[in-house]
């Protein structure tokens, strides 16, 4: 095998492997669970907005009004009155409360931790998405894990 063909036949397996890897890793992202229901009252409207930052991030949201029970919808699912905000959702059987940034929903449903209940952003933090103008960064505020045994810890610090 002359050299100009060995350089021929390592670039066309060069061009495969890259192909087969962008299909396992679109394969991987397909993977994640993109489906969320979303427990909200009808007179929250940085919910809505909230709702519309989870869409455009490729989930597909589900939108359940509950003027009369959202506390406890809150309490079934782990959210502590310290841990709430205004909306509760579910995805890929983790509870995300409030205005947590679609890339951190990503991260958890990637990383499954098997002892976290979902993440919260308590109260409802200015720079978050569905609080501030679209398109900026979120800034000044934690997103928590909250665990079964009932503990915390900061999943991301903006």
């Amino acid at each position: 095998m002359t050299k100009s063909i060995m350089v021929k036949t390592f670039a066309v397996m060069m061009v495969l492997l890259a192909s087969v890897t962008q299909i396992a890793c679109t394969a991987s992202e397909q993977s994640i669970p993109t489906a969320v229901t979303v427990y909200k009252t009808s007179t929250c409207p940085c919910c809505d907005s909230w709702i519309k930052h989870m869409s455009e991030e490729g989930f597909q949201v589900t939108t359940e009004v509950r003027d009369n029970d959202m506390d406890r919808i809150k309490a079934t699912n782990g959210v502590t009155d310290k841990l709430a905000s205004c909306h509760t959702a579910k995805v890929g059987g983790y509870v995300i409360e409030g205005h947590v940034p679609a890339s951190d929903v990503k991260r958890l449903l990637k990383e499954k931790p098997a002892d976290v209940v979902g993440l919260t952003a308590p109260g409802m933090p200015m720079k978050s998405p569905g609080m501030q103008a679209e398109g900026l960064p979120p800034k000044g505020y934690d997103v928590i894990a909250f665990k079964k045994d009932g503990s915390t810890k900061v999943y991301t610090r903006y």
